[in-house]
């Protein structure tokens, strides 16, 4: 998420997260303000050095096939990739990365050697054929672009994240392939990298008027702008940690996310889909290239597809399948997903096309070639994630809470050695912990855990009974000497919270984070541990976001989702006592939305019959507002939006929404 050669730099967080009625609050990107230099890094310690040693002669190293298909059928990339908005602002920045992740460098002692072999091929970017008349733009954003040449233009699958790569990558395509228009666009899923930059490469104007279509699965729209919404600001603080973003890219700081280097930070745009395809099966020929969907809800998205190229024996797996093991939990928080039906739609797939396919590519990653290969790669990827939940559900059964299974579950070896699901995204450890989730919560059984204090006052009981912080330092720095570092973080994590301004709990608390990052083979596991000691020695962050939520994304948001948001902005013992009506007609949908406030909570529905006031203004108007181009006074002055009845009711209401803060404290209390 970003590039930075120093700590604090421009700061993207999710779009759609902080959408509010009177304005949309700071978010999408913004320049940091003027800051100290952030406090030195440090070396690995002699534990971790040793720890990422072991590591190398446990993992085959000696196989290189997946050099060999990350570089297979390159046509060209550019010298160096940087890539600018019209205003000059770098939005995709390779440069910093390949500094330091060289091909055949050794992993430095602060990187471990997977992840570090991961990065290795994670930065093999350009134009690449994959078949006959398939290519992929790779490296361009952290997701990849593929162009299928049809009879007069190109079928763009996931166009990336941002406008300005997704731009630039076609006109690599262009470059070296001719210039061919766009004829159709499709999303394979609803996840931002895979439809953010539709308008680098499509002019709306031609979709509107048919000459473009967009193919998308049942359900994109409304997930793909609901996604982080309600939970959006909590989300996207933690997505800070989870993608590293004020990490410096550098052997100490951010390496790679995983599935990719990093996001972009480019305009995120969005074109509602033209087409939807509702049923797995369904056939469609566009401009003489056949694609056979498959749909696979509630898998890596709530909405998904898979697509079948009978021309090609080609398979685009979406990112349903990538060269790791994928979240069953995001870190940065977001509803459980589900590892058993993820593996029965992976078993679909190999029993429709399994026996056929000679190419299999997909939205992160490289490319797999032979069919014995892409059907070993499919049954491996399906058993990972079967393995996954089908253990964790035993373990569970046998009375194990999800930080036992956790620590007890381990792959068999033909799943542990395989580098397709090695953790480099999702862990074994986490993904565990959320297929325990997803069937028993929070609650481990547990009495003394039903109610448990909070954790500042736990912090402080621990500090007691453990004879006080000063005692408690001491005796964890032999740990930390000792390699401890799980338990260190532990005990200093209690010291923190007791004790937030204690200096030397706080630095030793970020030297094991440091150990426990440099020793992560996940890349958002090492970002986390980073960022925390980041934000132990710094301190948290306060400069300013600036900018909004992608303007094609409030365009597309409907009212009831709006309503849906404001009710999570009530503030409930504030609204407790009060009672109000409000009536919102939007004259451009001919339709009118009822507010009540009651009980210390909003409800929304149809037209109330005698409200408070009602707000008269096209959902334009609104969106304008949201998107901070105007105020609601500039409004109604205007003549662009009217109140009748009274005025004060929706002050009233407005004075009870709640703004949330984006620098809210994680690692301190």
């Amino acid at each position: 998420m970003g590039l930075y050669s120093m700590a604090y730099r421009t700061a993207q967080v999710s779009a759609g997260a902080c959408i509010a009625f009177s304005a949309l609050c700071s978010m999408a990107s913004g320049v940091a303000l003027a800051q100290s230099p952030p406090a030195p890094t440090k070396p690995a310690t002699a534990a971790t050095r040793a720890a990422n040693q072991k590591l190398l002669q446990q993992l085959p190293f000696a196989d290189r096939r997946d050099f060999d298909d990350a570089t297979r059928g390159l046509v060209d990339r550019p010298a160096t990739l940087t890539i600018r908005d019209p205003n000059g602002k770098i939005v995709w920045n390779l440069e910093p990365y390949r500094q330091f992740i060289t091909p055949d460098a050794p992993a430095p002692d602060t990187v471990n050697p997977s992840l570090w072999r991961n990065a290795q091929l994670n930065l093999q970017y350009g134009l690449f054929r994959v078949t006959d008349d398939i290519y992929q733009v790779r490296g361009y954003d952290l997701a990849n672009i593929s162009f299928i040449r049809g009879k007069t233009g190109w079928i763009v699958f996931d166009p990336l994240q941002s406008a300005e790569t997704a731009k630039a990558a076609y006109d690599l395509v262009t470059k070296n392939l001719g210039k061919l228009p766009v004829v159709a666009v499709v999303y394979s899923h609803s996840h931002v990298d895979h439809y953010g930059g539709v308008r680098g490469i499509v002019d709306e104007a031609d979709v509107k008027a048919g000459k473009v279509k967009i193919f998308a699965p049942e359900g994109f729209l409304e997930h793909a702008i609901s996604e982080n919404v309600i939970a959006g600001n909590a989300m996207s603080r933690r997505a800070v940690f989870m993608y590293g973003t004020l990490l410096p890219r550098n052997a100490q700081g951010g390496v790679n996310a995983g599935l990719g280097q990093t996001t972009s930070q480019g305009t995120v745009t969005l074109i509602p889909p033209t087409d939807t395809i509702a049923k797995s099966g369904e056939t469609v020929t566009v401009d003489g290239v056949t694609m056979v969907f498959q749909l696979t809800p509630g898998t890596e998205a709530p909405a998904e597809m898979n697509t079948w190229f009978p021309q090609w024996n080609a398979l685009w797996m979406a990112e349903n399948t990538t060269n790791t093991m994928h979240n069953i939990l995001t870190l940065r928080g977001a509803q459980v997903r589900d590892a058993q039906r993820w593996a029965s739609y992976l078993d679909e797939t190999i029993g429709l096309w399994g026996d056929k396919a000679t190419v299999k590519f997909q939205s992160h990653h490289w490319p797999k070639w032979g069919n014995a290969e892409v059907l070993d790669y499919l049954r491996k990827q399906r058993d990972v994630y079967k393995y996954l939940h089908d253990q964790s559900v035993n373990l569970m059964n046998h009375g194990e809470t999800g930080p036992e299974i956790a620590e007890e579950i381990a792959l068999p070896p033909e799943l542990e050695n395989n580098w397709p699901t090695r953790g480099y995204y999702g862990t074994l450890r986490h993904n565990s912990r959320a297929v325990y989730q997803r069937y028993m919560g929070w609650y481990d059984g547990n009495p003394a855990n039903l109610n448990p204090l909070t954790p500042v006052e736990v912090a402080k009981k621990y500090v007691e009974y453990m004879g006080g912080s000063g005692a408690m330092v001491s005796r964890a720095r032999k740990d930390f000497d000792a390699g401890n570092y799980r338990w260190v973080a532990e005990a200093m994590k209690q010291a923190v919270f007791a004790e937030p301004d204690n200096t030397q709990a706080k630095a030793l608390l970020a030297d094991a984070f440091e150990q426990m990052g440099y020793q992560a083979e996940s890349g958002p596991w090492r970002s986390v541990y980073l960022q925390g000691a980041f934000e132990l020695r710094n301190g948290v962050p306060n400069f300013k976001t600036a900018g909004a939520a992608s303007a094609d994304v409030i365009r597309a948001m409907p009212p009831e989702m709006l309503f849906d948001y404001l009710s999570v902005r009530l503030n409930g013992p504030r609204a407790a006592g009060k009672k109000l009506a409000l009536n919102f007609d939007f004259s451009d949908l001919g339709k009118v939305y009822g507010v009540r406030v009651e009980n210390g909570v909003m409800n929304h529905g149809g037209a109330v019959q005698r409200p408070d006031a009602t707000l008269k203004l096209p959902k334009a108007t609104l969106d304008t507002i949201q998107l901070g181009q105007t105020t609601m006074e500039k409004a109604i002055a205007s003549g662009d939006a009217s109140i009748s009845g009274d005025p004060a009711a929706l002050k009233q209401f407005m004075s009870l929404l709640d703004s949330f803060p984006f620098w809210f404290n994680i690692v301190t209390p």
